[in-house]
This record gives structure tokens, C-alpha cells and sequence, in this order.
């Protein structure tokens, strides 16, 4: 009997210092002592904060409390933004003049360059004219040349066919030969050869050279009476003057 009840009061005695929680976990005394602690903190700061003034309202109370000659002080004093725009408005006035400074450089380049342009092309056809115009005169100088040296050879076709009867120019071989000299002479005519035909024209030095004079009264007078050799042109240039007999 006596070891029973020394079993109750040490039971007796834990149960004493163990507490149940709320959640029905057992918590020692001193932690139980700590959480009514914790509580009775909490508690406090609730009625703490309930007194208090929120702060956005506080700060609203502040902007009312300000009269109407603080927001006009406020008003008077310069905004630093506002500087910066005119400062800024200023540097664009000043980049916009330096653009047009620019620009009016550029405009004059240009115009420059274009009067070099016109005047480089200018000459240049002007040189390219003049190369052309040289190379023509090489080309006809020296067909010139040639040409100049196959007249004989006309004038000897000229010849053998006057000698020749019309009895004998029907012949087969004085037709091949009347032949050669119509080619010859159409190949002539269509590099720019052409004869003077200058019988009844009247007496030019430029050409003609007048190796005869007579009168004749029949005839005007300075006329080309006769032509002893044909003179031929080459396009615009005397090829060979024509020997003539002239008219006084």
C-alpha cells in the first residue's frame, strides 16, 4: 500500500508539471509560462497599434496642415528640370545652326564639283572631237595617197579605149577591158572618188591648172575649153587638179 501512493504522488507530481496544449501536446511548465508571455506581448502591441494613425493618413493630415503660402513659396522656387529643358533647347538651337552651316557647305561642295563635272566633260568631248577628227584626216591622207597613184592607171584605160574604133569595141576582148575600167571606176566613186568633168566650167586655180590659153569668140571668156588630163576629187579635197586649156 505504501509503494502505491509513493507511485500516485510522483504521477501526481509530473502531472503538475506538464500542461496540455490547445492541440492536445503536453508542454512543460516553463514553456507553458513563456507562451502566456508571448500572448500577453501580442496583446498589447494589438492595442498599441489600434491607438495608432496610419501613415498615409498622418501624411495627408501634413499636406492639409501646409496654407496656401507655403504651396506659393514652393511655386517661386526654380525646377531643375526646367533648366535642363533650357539648356536643352539651347543645345538644339545651337546643333540646328551648325546643321544649316553644314548643309550650306555641303550645297556650295556640290555646286562645285558639278561645275568640274561639266567642265571635265566639256573638254573631254572637246578632246574626243578633236581625236576624231584627227584620226578622219590620217585615214583620208593616206587613202589619199593611195588613190592618188591608181589615177594613171585610169588615165592609161582612158586612153587605150579611145584609140579603139567601135567596130573594135565590140570585140569580146576590148568588152572585158571596157568591163575592168566600168569596176574600176565604180569602186572609185563609192570610196568618195569622182572626176571634175571641168570642160565648159568656168576657170577655178583651186582646180584647175591652166596649162593653155586661146581665143575663141564662140566661148565666154575664163571658160575651160579643153582638158588635157581629168582632175578628180575625194570627197571634199582635190584629189588631182585638172589640166585645162582656158578661154581668153
Amino acid at each position: 500500500m505504501m509503494e502505491k501512493t509513493l507511485d500516485e504522488s510522483i504521477n501526481k507530481e509530473r502531472m503538475d508539471e506538464e500542461r496540455t496544449s490547445d492541440e492536445g501536446v503536453k508542454i512543460p511548465i516553463h514553456d507553458a509560462a513563456k507562451e502566456e508571455a508571448a500572448k500577453e506581448k501580442e496583446g498589447s502591441e494589438s492595442s498599441d497599434k489600434a491607438g495608432e494613425i496610419p501613415a498615409e493618413e498622418e501624411e495627408a493630415g501634413q499636406e492639409d496642415k501646409t496654407g496656401p503660402g507655403d504651396q506659393a513659396g514652393e511655386r517661386t522656387e526654380e525646377d531643375p528640370d526646367s533648366k535642363g529643358n533650357k539648356k536643352d533647347k539651347k543645345k538644339k538651337k545651337k546643333s540646328a545652326a551648325a546643321l544649316e552651316v553644314e548643309l550650306k557647305k555641303c550645297k556650295d561642295q556640290v555646286e562645285e564639283y558639278a561645275d568640274r563635272y561639266q567642265r571635265l566633260l566639256a573638254e573631254f568631248e572637246n578632246a574626243r572631237s578633236r581625236s576624231a577628227r584627227e584620226q578622219s584626216h590620217m585615214y583620208d591622207a593616206g587613202a589619199k595617197d593611195i588613190l592618188a597613184k591608181l589615177l594613171p592607171v585610169v588615165d592609161n584605160f582612158e586612153r587605150g579605149l579611145d584609140v579603139l574604133s567601135e567596130e573594135e569595141k565590140e570585140e569580146p576582148f576590148a568588152q572585158g577591158i571596157i568591163k575592168i575600167y566600168q569596176q574600176l571606176m565604180t569602186t572609185l566613186e563609192e570610196v568618195g572618188v569622182k572626176p571634175m568633168n571641168a570642160v565648159g566650167k568656168e576657170f577655178d586655180p583651186n582646180f584647175h591648172n591652166a596649162v593653155m590659153h586661146e581665143d575663141n569668140e564662140e566661148m565666154g571668156e575664163n571658160l575651160v575649153a579643153e582638158e588635157f588630163q581629168k582632175g578628180y576629187m575625194y570627197k571634199e579635197d582635190v584629189l588631182r587638179h585638172a589640166m585645162v586649156k582656158v578661154v581668153n
